[in-house]
């Protein structure tokens, strides 16, 4: 990608003003398309966790608008390739497996290689001309891959600069509090009827709350009117000024017992029931003192029961000071992480077409070495509308379909975004028009640096 090469044609529904979001670039076909040819093929893409590959030789494969991956655990480390035969391009595997014997056989001719790429059979080649059994040439063709936090990422860009160049310093921030050291609890999948940018920006803002999760709402009212609504009065407005201390730490509480009702990851049981422990503590008589102290007593327990069971919790008091992270972080251009004390949740979304996505979630947290649970190795796929999932995405996935069929109302012509809380919408935004545009590939990475910590953030003015 060269910036100012002329025979990049002109971004269709380019954005003129961040705070307006074309509505065609949910819908087009042609955007579509240049988002397939131009996006995709030089980002970063959450590949498959690494528990799913812990053995040597074993693989999984990952695939995105037609392009299918191979991931596999050599005795070098991790490595990607390209999932097609050499001889005459059949997928080599579907699925996941283990093959650190017999490596990864064609089905249609049967040749073989083995973990590392390396052509160990071609059936009949004395009928082969000696330059088409060239060992380089035949090899299977690599895909640039990268581990970071507990994930394997791929790039189908061998030009691209790296993903911790691209991600920038958001990626050391989230690595401190033990990322790596997750397991997956679970994974649910579902397919939305929705484009694929719809469906993520239903979570870089929290603004939606009080409507969409009107349980979180009434638990604290207070918490998200001081964000959101007209009593913008600071920190002291997230405590209801007529409840007692005790009171306004039953309401902090029964908010987390809601967040992990609603979503594992996003508060984990087992840091619910470290708060538990300390509704009776003794705290300061200032109102606000006192919220501070339980909420430090609260991440000082759950660092201390997390070790105690042998987890290796990092010192979340420490690194809410020295590296904080917010309550959603995006990792462009489709992973979301949502660190809260312990543990995560997690978010990938790939394109099925221009109106239509695949969302998965993961709930991600630490065990004792030794107990670790089986790898999740397939989702649970459900309906959008299924009860089964927990009851935040299911609400979350409510607005999704009716936005999109809202999209193609007559008159409406733009997302009208919040300069200052929605800001993670319109500049996610700017840097796919660099992509499209062609946009050199060290400013795309500068300007996605900017979305860490972006979360109910403002726009920004990306230069792209």
């Amino acid at each position: 990608m060269a910036e100012g090469n002329s025979l990049v044609s002109p971004t269709p529904f380019p954005v003129v003003d961040p705070e307006r979001i074309p509505a065609p670039r949910y819908y087009d076909e042609a955007f579509y398309r240049l988002e397939c040819e131009r996006l995709w093929p030089h980002v970063w893409q959450m590949a498959c966790r690494l528990e799913q590959v812990p053995e040597v030789g074993d693989w999984i494969e990952y695939s995105n608008l037609g392009k299918s991956v191979i991931v596999v655990r050599t005795k070098d480390g991790v490595k990607a390739f390209h999932n097609a035969c050499r001889h005459r391009g059949v997928q080599l595997a579907k699925g996941h497996g283990s093959c650190e014997t017999q490596g990864f056989t064609c089905p249609f001719h049967g040749w073989r290689w083995n973990i590392e790429g390396k052509n160990t059979f071609v059936y009949g080649k004395h009928m082969f001309s000696e330059h088409q059994l060239d060992q380089a040439d035949l090899a299977l063709a690599p895909c640039r891959v990268e581990l970071w936090g507990g994930c394997a990422f791929i790039n189908h860009d061998d030009d691209a600069p790296s993903f911790r160049e691209s991600i920038g310093p958001l990626a050391e921030r989230l690595e401190k509090y033990g990322l790596d050291q997750t397991r997956a609890e679970w994974c649910y999948a579902t397919v939305l009827p929705a484009n694929w940018k719809v469906a993520m920006e239903a979570f870089m803002e929290g603004y939606h709350v009080m409507r969409t999760h009107p349980q979180l709402h009434h638990a604290n009212p207070a918490l998200t009117n001081s964000r959101y609504g007209q009593d913008t009065g600071g920190l002291g407005r997230t405590l209801d000024p007529r409840a007692t201390i005790r009171e306004n730490i039953q309401a902090q509480f029964r908010g987390m017992e809601l967040l992990s009702e609603g979503m594992a990851g996003m508060c984990h049981a087992k840091d619910v029931e470290t708060a538990r422990k300390l509704l009776d503590v003794d705290l300061p008589e200032d109102p606000m003192e006192a919220m501070k102290a339980w909420y430090g007593m609260v991440a000082h327990q759950v660092v201390q029961d997390g070790r105690a069971r042998g987890e290796s919790t990092p010192d979340l008091l420490a690194l809410a000071v020295s590296d904080p992270v917010n309550a959603v972080e995006f990792l462009f251009p489709h992973y979301f992480l949502l660190p809260f004390l312990s543990s995560f949740s997690a978010y990938r979304i790939r394109p099925l077409g221009p109106e239509s996505c695949l969302f998965e979630i993961w709930s991600l947290t630490q065990f004792p070495e030794g107990q670790e649970p089986p790898p999740v190795m397939d989702p649970v796929v459900l309906p959008y509308d299924s009860d089964e999932f927990p009851p935040i995405p299911r609400q979350d996935y409510s607005n999704i379909p009716d936005q999109q069929l809202g999209l193609h109302a007559d008159g409406f012509e733009f997302m009208r975004l919040s300069k200052e809380i929605e800001g993670l919408i319109g500049n996610y935004h700017q840097i796919i028009d660099g992509y499209l545009k062609g946009a050199a590939p060290a400013k795309l990475a500068k300007a996605t640096h900017l979305l860490g910590g972006n979360f109910d953030g403002p726009i920004h003015n990306l230069g792209l």
